[in-house]
């Protein structure tokens, strides 16, 4: 079969690529002595986790316990939710733990005790790291706190809880508006987490995990001393942001989506059958202007954008094309489209077929779509 016979629009997966991206990553990490866990919310595909492990990832993340127990079910055996989990999850997590490796974050003492207290009562123990917040602003303790590690000691000395170390995320850097300014993010970030680190173990506790995830700054990340683990999840496929951000080239990405024109009402306009339902309506970030919801390429068979195209607006079956100057575009034909942000595009479809250039090699499906609970 070939990409022409598949129906639209569908997410087409570069084989590849998506193989040399995963190889790239896990050599890196494994040339700096530091651990590779990929985030899964990326591709939600067990077969894809199965291809990570295999090269040498030490396990996987998920964003959502949904997403774990799919995994699970899948027969990974360690899995690490960087996500702050409620303790009215105690029975999902206590069933995970009877077939897989389980480990979560907490930043707030009642959620602790409240895990202690439902560990403890059911004769139980399950691995914890401390979220902290490097700039992003989203979850974690503030490193800075006067209190930061009495925190973590406290935490380390609950019952039922085995603290593992310290975790991170410098979400942040996707507002990066240099390489430079992004390499400093990944730097602040280190220097945070191993200076609260270092104070925690003054205090007689031991820190053995000191964890970091995020595409944008992971390659400045494996550079820097006191880390054990990076978590990037989007750099199996990467995305337009990615190549904005400097993480990749247009030639490294591995998830496109096949679209067909289904109108061309104008000279100036192009209409695809892809819309907000498969791109999603994040817009792309990265050092200068990117303006779109997607980039379209020359042709099927290459990587290079076609600078006379811009989607610039999404219905949610149709993406809206802008055409400046000339296009030969008409109604029934094909494009690929690189999307903004892969990792919503994965959430939104149930199967994705991997390809060798116009060949058809399989189709995998997204057994962890949805699971968004």
């Amino acid at each position: 079969m070939q990409i022409t016979d598949l129906r639209t629009p569908c997410v087409l997966i570069d084989h590849q690529r998506v193989e040399r991206n995963i190889e790239r990553m896990q050599a890196a990490a494994d040339a700096r002595g530091i651990l590779l866990r990929p985030h899964a919310k990326t591709h939600k595909c067990p077969d894809l986790a199965r291809v990570q492990i295999g090269r040498g990832a030490v396990g996987i993340c998920c964003a959502k316990l949904g997403e774990a127990e799919v995994f699970a079910d899948a027969g990974i055996s360690d899995i690490r939710l960087p996500y702050p989990l409620n303790p009215v999850n105690a029975d999902r997590v206590l069933r995970l733990l009877d077939r897989t490796h389980i480990s979560f974050i907490v930043d707030h003492m009642d959620v602790a005790r409240g895990w202690s207290a439902a560990m403890t009562a059911a004769g139980r123990e399950v691995d914890v790291l401390v979220k902290v917040d490097v700039g992003f602003h989203r979850c974690g303790i503030d490193p800075h706190a006067p209190d930061a590690a009495d925190f973590v000691a406290g935490v380390a000395a609950l019952p039922g809880l085995n603290f593992r170390g310290l975790l991170s995320h410098a979400g942040h850097a996707y507002g990066a508006s240099s390489e430079s300014e992004a390499a400093a993010f990944a730097a602040t970030e280190a220097q945070m987490l191993t200076t609260l680190a270092e104070e925690v173990r003054r205090k007689g506790v031991e820190v053995a995990e000191v964890s970091v995830g995020a595409t944008p700054t992971v390659r400045f990340s494996l550079e820097l001393s006191g880390l054990t683990e990076v978590r990037p999840g989007n750099y199996i496929y990467f995305d337009r942001t990615q190549v904005g951000l400097g993480s990749a080239s247009w030639d490294d990405l591995a998830l496109t989506v096949l679209a067909r024109v289904v109108g061309r009402p104008a000279a100036d306009r192009v209409i695809l059958d892809c819309g907000s339902k498969t791109l999603t309506t994040d817009l792309a970030r990265g050092f200068g202007s990117h303006a779109g919801y997607g980039v379209v390429f020359k042709s099927l068979d290459e990587t290079v954008p076609d600078d006379t195209l811009t989607i610039e607006r999404l219905s949610e079956e149709h993406a809206n094309v802008r055409v400046t100057g000339q296009s030969p575009l008409k109604p029934g034909d094909l494009v690929r489209v690189a999307p903004n942000h892969s990792c919503v595009v994965s959430n939104l479809v149930d199967s994705i077929w991997l390809v060798n250039e116009r060949d058809v090699v399989d189709r995998l499906e997204i057994a962890a779509r949805g699971r968004i609970a």
